[in-house]
């Protein structure tokens, strides 16, 4: 699976729709709050990938990230993530519809860990199901 996104916030997503509904009614911009986004990454809500700046990026879903600069847990419980530009996180009151670009991307229901790599601007993502809870533990915001 292959899709593009623009993003005016630098930033990428991947989560399940599920992860976020307590965050729907939050202003739209509640992410960019250091300790807030870091909340919902080491509780495995989401994954915040910043890219360093704004711009066109496309993304592949692949079986194995070989060299990942990223590696963490994240929660799945409805099966349904979105992939794509930050500015499309839940909140708001609204929630992704890829207008930016970015895509749905179904699993089956569970914990997955999710490794990512960039080379230009092409993000390279795998996820697999875990085989042990873990929580995420960053000390600060991810960049790729």
């Amino acid at each position: 699976m292959k899709a593009n996104f623009l993003t005016d916030t630098a930033t990428m997503c991947v989560f399940d729709i599920a992860s976020l509904k307590h965050r729907l009614e939050d202003d739209a911009d509640w992410w960019s709050i250091p300790d807030a986004e870091l909340e919902e990454v080491n509780q495995g809500n989401v994954a915040f990938l910043n890219l360093g700046s704004d711009g066109k990026y496309s993304f592949i879903v692949v079986e194995e990230v070989q060299h990942p600069q990223v590696e963490m847990t994240l929660r799945v419980p409805s099966g349904r993530l979105f992939v794509g530009a930050a500015e499309e996180v839940t909140a708001d009151g609204l929630e992704p519809e890829s207008v930016r670009g970015g895509m749905f991307v179904d699993v089956q229901p569970g914990e997955y860990t999710l490794r990512a790599s960039r080379d230009g601007t092409e993000i390279s993502l795998s996820l697999h199901l875990a085989h042990s809870s873990k929580r995420n533990e960053f000390d600060s915001l991810i960049r790729i």
